[in-house]
């Protein structure tokens, strides 16, 4: 979730709790206004291809590290993507393109700053007025997000799923995780992209299929850090699913002593930094978070920030498209697609 909030863990059980239930009502008033927004006509298209990369939930399921993953692809394919998203967890409204070495995620968020490393970077409030922009830089814009927003006209949608958690209890927000009706937004996605193991994510597999939407698969890989094996480590994150994080170090070999979970997009302070500094030394730890996390430390002012940056080890994933041609092929009639000029 973005804003630093936790998803409450009853989202994610199949069976609905007491506490879904209550939130039922609300949740489906939610659905209905989202949905009926999802179907709006979009303001404006760009002058190419848009590729959004979408989740039919609030909180992470890889989308910036499968933008990554899918802009290396393209560029095998001779073009020249260019990503687009919001920004969310800075205060630059945009559109704007992100310079790492000027901005920091305070100005642009974390997922930017993570992508404008590999390609050119726009962030915007305003995804119209992004796309004018991000058109400039590339021939292709993927685009990180936004599934959701009709403003901005996408030549396809590839809507991302954790194949442990699926769509949770199948409620929206505030109930449940989904930010739609699934039955809406199955029907708005183009393709389904199962990310990781697991038999959660079957029922929505199932649904993608009767309607004629191929189903992808993809996996978040750690790269290998031999050197983490038995250490002990206090591991901290603020990302949308922190325990996936946790998960992952421990099958890299790491001793998880203590762990640390922030809300998604947190904006760590300097009390956060001398505590986990504090805990780390106390204990006699090694201090491991994510890239993401990471992206928020580096730059900061506070000397407690830059000591946590200075001290803290970042353990790396890649996202690997299990069959790459496959998707490309599938993608390459949208990537014909050009709009006329874009709507202000």
């Amino acid at each position: 979730m973005s804003g630093g909030l936790t998803a409450p863990g009853f989202w994610w059980r199949q069976s609905r709790s007491a506490a879904a239930w209550l939130l039922a009502p609300a949740g489906w008033l939610y659905g209905q206004i989202a949905g009926y927004r999802m179907q709006t006509r979009p303001r404006g298209r760009a002058k190419v291809p848009v590729i959004c990369i979408g989740n039919f939930v609030t909180g992470g399921t890889g989308k910036t590290p499968f933008c990554l993953a899918l802009a290396e692809q393209l560029a095998q394919e001779g073009r020249q993507p260019a990503f687009l998203l919001r920004g969310y967890g800075g205060r630059l409204s945009g559109p704007v393109r992100v310079d790492p070495s000027q901005h920091d995620s305070l100005a642009v968020g974390d997922e930017a700053l993570l992508l404008a490393a590999h390609g050119p970077t726009v962030i915007a409030a305003d995804r119209v007025a992004g796309a004018q922009l991000a058109q400039t830089l590339g021939d292709v814009i993927v685009m990180d997000d936004g599934f959701q927003n009709p403003a901005l006209h996408k030549s396809v949608s590839l809507v991302l799923v954790d194949g442990t958690t699926g769509i949770g209890n199948g409620l929206c927000l505030p109930a449940g995780p989904l930010r739609a009706p699934l039955g809406l937004q199955l029907q708005q996605a183009d393709a389904l992209v199962v990310i990781g193991a697991g038999a959660a994510s079957d029922p929505v597999q199932a649904a993608a299929r009767c309607l004629a939407r191929p189903v992808f698969r993809a996996r978040l890989t750690p790269s290998p850090q031999p050197e983490l094996a038995g250490r002990r480590v206090l591991a901290f994150a603020g990302i949308g699913r922190p325990e996936k994080a946790f998960e992952t170090l421990r099958a890299l070999g790491a001793d998880i002593v203590e762990q640390r979970a922030f809300g998604d997009h947190h904006a760590y302070t300097e009390a956060d930094a001398r505590e986990l500094l504090e805990a780390a030394e106390r204990q006699g730890l090694m201090l491991m978070t994510t890239a993401k996390d990471m992206a928020r430390l580096s730059g900061a002012a506070s000397p407690a920030l830059r000591e946590l940056a200075t001290q803290a080890r970042v353990f790396e994933v890649e996202m690997r498209l299990e069959e790459p041609q496959a998707l490309m092929r599938f993608l390459r009639p949208s990537l014909r697609d050009a709009g006329a000029n874009v709507a202000g």
